[in-house]
This record gives structure tokens, sequence and C-alpha cells, in this order.
């Protein structure tokens, strides 16, 4: 019994190290996570193809890319959008404004749920998410998304959000770890906008930002979890030349 006990415990500490070198364990088994470096991994965004058609899904991506000699390694539906798959607030890619900065305070919906906020990238290697209110064009904006609301603001909690809420959804949104890196997160159940927030905050990002609800969907096979289907509109993705 003993000989067997310890084989086990042999067993479990060979895939716990053989599953951390590549990449599959997670403490947080609620939720699909991954972090980027920009330093040291490529992020673009992503809307149309060459022939200015919607990508629409994480699918169509991949098939994109490989016509391109590039592979997807982490994708995640970049926000919220408009019936015909046009990104709903601010959305520039590769340095161009597609979409305009959307400022209203009037409408309903989590979108306008304020403060919302943005999601960019620098020419400098910078993944930054700020309050809409604070946002302003800069030449060295590369990718840009609008979204909301914001989930972690100055390190705390949106104070709209309530922890006893009835508001369920799978959910996804992005924060910015204390170290500069880029923290993707999306729930695998459903979750508050408080609990979701609380997952950021906990994890030391200053500010997160909600991307959508319950039509998120994420592409990360290195933590088994490939889901390929839906039609939204913005895409963040990480990518890598095939040599």
């Amino acid at each position: 019994m003993k000989k067997i006990f310890l084989l086990l415990c042999y067993l479990v500490i060979f895939r716990f190290c053989v599953e951390s070198l590549y990449g599959q364990v997670s403490n947080d088994s609620k939720f699909v996570v991954h972090t980027v470096d920009l330093k040291q991994q490529t992020l673009k965004f992503y809307w149309k193809n060459d022939h200015g058609i919607n990508i629409g899904n994480h699918k169509n991506l991949k098939t994109f890319l490989k016509s391109k000699n590039q592979e997807l390694i982490f994708a995640t539906n970049g926000g919220m959008y408009m019936k015909d798959g046009s990104p709903q607030g601010l959305f520039i890619e590769d340095g161009i404004t597609k979409i305009p900065l959307d400022t209203s305070k009037k409408d309903y919906g989590n979108f306008y749920l304020q403060p919302n906020g943005v999601f960019y990238i620098t020419k400098d290697n910078k993944g930054i998410v700020c309050k809409t209110e604070n946002f302003r064009p800069d030449k060295k904006i590369v990718y840009a998304t609008q979204s909301g609301p914001m989930l972690v603001i100055d390190n705390k909690i949106h104070p709209v959000f309530k922890k006893d809420s009835k508001h369920l959804h799978i959910r996804n949104g992005v924060g910015v770890l204390p170290n500069g890196n880029l923290l993707f997160a999306m729930s695998k159940g459903l979750i508050t906008l408080y609990d979701f927030a609380e997952f950021f905050k906990n994890k030391g990002c200053k500010n997160a930002l909600y991307l959508d609800g319950f039509v998120s969907r994420t592409y990360l096979p290195s933590k088994r979890w490939g889901q390929l289907d839906g039609s939204f509109g913005v895409i963040i993705a990480e990518i890598k030349e095939i040599n």
C-alpha cells in the first residue's frame, strides 16, 4: 500500500510538472486565462479580411491567417458590436481609426454603463486600459477597441457592481498586470460582473475592461480550450509566423 501511495504521489507531481511546462495548469479553474507580454508576443486586432468581409469568428480567423503563413495562438472576441458586425465604439487597426470614439452617455446596456473604457496597444509595445473620458488620440496607438463597463478602475471594483447580483453570464475581459503584461480571461461558467471584476483586481490589475458577455468565445489550444464558433465583431488575437 505504501508503494502504491508513493507511486500515486509521483504521478501527481509528474503530471503537474509536465502540465506546468506546457501551460496546461491554471489555479483559476473557473476561468480560461492567458497572459501576453507584448515585448515577446505578437497581439493584433481583427475585424475584416482582405476582401472587406467580416471575419466573424476564430475559425475564419485561423483560415485567414493560414493564408498568410501565420498561426493563431490565442483569440477572444474583442468588444461589443452592431447588428452588421461592425464594432460598437472606437476601433483602431494598424494605426487607422475605422470607427470613432463613442462618448454618448444616454443609451442603455453594458457598453454605456459609466464609466466604460478603451483598451489599446502602442507602437512601443504597451497595453493600456483606461476610462473613455481619459482616452486621448495618439499617433503611437496601433490598435484600440472600446467597450464597457470598466471592471476595475484605479484598483477599485466598478462602484455599480453588486456582489449579490442575479445577473449571471459568461463574460470575457482584459486587464493590465503590475508588470505591464496583459491578462485576458473568460469565465467558464455563469458569473456576476462583481465576481469577474474581483478576479482581475485580485490578480493585481489596476484597470480592467469588460469585453462582452454570453457571446464570448476564446481560442486557446495550449489550455485545451478551442472555441471556433460564434459570430461577432472585433477579434483580439495572438499570432506567430510559420517558418
